[in-house]
């Protein structure tokens, strides 16, 4: 694999810096910042009875959140 020089600014360089992990070069970082996954490349990773059931725990857990977010808001407008 070849390798290109890019020149950036000494602040988008500090704010890279910032992103990188200890252990992490440059060139794993921007894949890391750019790698964009399309759901739908994910389709048949997961088998139809594990996705029923991730499907309805995320239903159970939003609803919790909603019944959880309107008790608060009631006791704040109290």
């Amino acid at each position: 694999m070849g390798s290109k020089n890019i020149s950036i600014s000494d602040e988008a360089y500090l704010r890279l810096s910032e992103l990188k992990s200890k252990n992490e070069s440059f060139t794993e970082l921007i894949y890391r910042l750019t790698n964009k996954t399309n759901v739908l490349d994910l389709k048949g990773t997961v088998k139809e009875d594990e996705a029923k059931y991730l499907e309805k725990t995320i239903k159970e857990s939003r609803k919790l959140s909603r019944e959880r977010i309107k008790r608060i808001t009631e006791e704040l407008n109290r």
